[in-house]
């Protein structure tokens, strides 16, 4: 056997048996297929290193396809004279931060498998800031007859930015590490978390549309081939060279469609569209929406970018601050929080493995903000946060292994110091981004929709909450955007969080259900509130198996320290609604009977 079949074959079998799952909250066990065990690569697995580097190549292409369009959103924002020279830094740093904000959530924060990428959240507060007064870009007939004021340079701008970022992640990093998360998350059950995640889905469809509608023929052929590859013949073993220091150079045999549909399908897609380029079928008219499918459509951006540049701190100045611009970028900043929250329950449902403890989840949040702190400082203009799609890819690829995210990490930081990889991966025709997002964020809302397996679905209750935070959740936003004027308060700081906040379908959807969820009573046992965050199944609540989310080499050391366990960031913090506690499964029914876990194994 090769390194490369050991190494798949280990991956294989991680996956836990079980059975005696209640079923129609009826308290009866029933026994039923087991559905796990399709993960390849574990999260703690350590794949080969050449198919590490392909995994990891395969996810920054979807991360590439989702951050491009900030550099350029946020260029014209900021008014520069030279406004392609000033797009093209701003694409190395993102690129640069979103690989060293990946590294350190893998390793240091919620330890699961996360791309960290430009968060679209800030957008919203920048362009009302820049709509102040001292702000506003020019007219060119202000410019002209010099009645405006044009001596504030594009720098001012952006440094005014920075300042305000910087101030709003470090209240996010107070957040994670007073463990004030935790706290929140022991009021949160199915029907907050459902809608958290299905939304976060959801509300991206016009994103994705938008990149559709350049070329729905390239799109769908780019939907059917992840489909056929990932779904269809996933199984099919296709005959690779290897080598091994037993047998040397040799030929073996790798689930080539099921490791890497995304490679493959970018690669068939994109030469599609080259000769459909070459032959003139694609129009070469920049104003229609076809020419986008042309793969030399975005060929300046290759030659604009530098071949070398290593950012550097405070590269426009020493930022400012402002009280609108704080607010502001703390309204985003709460709704990037609750969202990478949704986002680590994905990502845990999809790596089957349990779901992320309290001391897990405020590292998470704490080490986002640390890596905001440190984009305000290098000065992309932007946060960083969990992205949804890449966490969607796990699903289809069925590779969670930790490594390959650190190595995605990796790539960016080169993509951001070598200007040109950067440039060459940002040149993939919208549409073939548009297709691999269909079925990226697919995975996202469905992994929302799962998690409602664990609360009573018969119960009237249940499904009026539900109900109400979809609809709400997308009907709220919509009406911001038209009726964005009648929102008045008085104060124009709390309007601006209003907007922000509530014009965010997943915050708005999750705050409806997690109101009503715990304002309407309700069983624990009927709301979900204890089964859904120890996991449904108690065999999964082994110490190995959440060593995941722990650092093993410090655990002795930390377990040896008492105080540690008070410190809300540590491995061994205690907390009530941590999967820590595992000293028995409750289930909480009319009776508010305890089942303990040998009896729940009987079943």
């Amino acid at each position: 056997m090769s390194d490369s079949e050991a190494a798949v074959n280990s991956g294989k079998g991680v996956g836990i048996q079980r059975a005696g799952e209640d079923g129609g909250g009826q308290g009866m066990g029933v026994a039923r297929e087991d559905t796990r065990g399709t993960i390849m690569y574990s999260v703690d697995s350590v794949p080969p290193i050449h198919l590490t580097i392909l995994f990891g190549f395969q996810q920054a292409l979807m991360l590439v396809g989702g951050t491009i369009s900030l550099p350029f959103i946020l260029a014209s924002l900021f008014c520069p004279e030279n406004e392609n020279q000033v797009r093209s830094q701003l694409l190395s740093i993102t690129m640069f931060m979103c690989g060293i904000a990946t590294i350190l959530q893998c390793l240091i924060g919620v330890r699961l498998p996360i791309i960290q990428g430009g968060s679209h959240s800030f957008v919203a507060p920048i362009m009302v800031m820049m709509s102040l007064e001292q702000f506003r870009c020019p007219a060119s007939s202000d410019v002209l007859s010099g009645t405006n004021n044009t001596d504030i340079s594009w720098e001012v701008r952006i440094r005014e930015v920075q300042g305000n970022l910087i101030l709003a992640s470090v209240t996010q990093v107070l957040l994670g590490s007073l463990g004030l998360i935790g706290v929140i998350l022991r009021f949160v059950g199915p029907l907050t978390i459902a809608p958290v995640i299905s939304l976060i889905g959801l509300s991206l469809s016009k994103v994705v549309s938008d990149f559709c509608d350049k070329q729905w023929g390239i799109s769908l052929l780019t939907l059917a081939l992840l489909l056929l590859f990932s779904n269809v013949i996933n199984k099919v073993q296709v005959p690779v060279p290897a080598f091994s220091i037993k047998k040397k150079c040799h030929m073996t045999k790798l689930p080539i469609f099921q490791l890497f549909p995304v490679v493959l399908t970018i690669a068939i897609v994109w030469s599609f569209s080259f000769i459909l380029t070459e032959t003139g079928v694609f129009p070469s008219n920049s104003t229609e929406p076809a020419f986008s499918a042309r793969t030399d459509s975005k060929v300046s951006i290759l030659y604009e970018a530098p071949w070398f540049m290593f950012p550097l701190p405070l590269p426009f100045g020493i930022p400012t601050y402002s009280v609108a611009g704080y607010m502001g970028m703390m309204a985003a900043t709460f709704s990037s929080i609750f969202e990478s929250v949704g986002d680590y329950f994905v990502a845990a449902r999809l790596s089957e493995v349990p779901n992320p403890p309290a001391h897990a989840i405020n590292r998470g949040i704490a080490i986002e903000g640390l890596s905001s702190i440190i984009s305000g400082l290098m000065g992309p203009g932007h946060a960083t946060t969990s992205y949804s799609n890449n966490i969607g890819i796990i699903g289809i690829t069925k590779i969670a292994s930790r490594m390959v995210f650190v190595t995605a990490g990796a790539i960016l930081v080169l993509c951001g110091v070598v200007g040109k990889v950067g440039a060459a991966l940002a040149m993939i025709p919208d549409p073939i981004v548009g297709g691999t997002l269909l079925l990226g964020l697919a995975m996202v809302v469905s992994v929302g929709i799962s998690v409602l397996q664990f609360c009573e679905m018969f119960s009237t209750r249940n499904i009026t909450i539900l109900g109400l935070a979809f609809l709400m959740g997308i009907m709220i936003p919509e009406w911001l955007v038209e009726n964005e004027d009648k929102v008045k308060t008085g104060s124009e700081d709390v309007d601006q969080v209003i907007k922000v906040l509530f014009g965010t379908a997943p915050f708005t959807g999750g705050f409806i259900g997690f109101f009503l969820d715990n304002i309407i009573p309700g069983t624990e046992y009927e709301r979900g509130i204890k089964r859904w965050i120890e996991t449904e199944d108690p065999s999964m609540m082994k110490n190995e198996t959440l060593d995941v989310y722990s650092f093993p080499p410090l655990k002795k050391c930390l377990d040896r320290l008492a105080c540690c366990r008070y410190f809300p960031l540590s491995p061994t913090f205690t907390s009530p609604r941590s999967p820590c506690w595992t000293d028995k499964y409750e289930m909480n029914t009319e009776n508010s009977t305890e089942i303990n876990l040998k009896d729940v194994k009987n079943v």
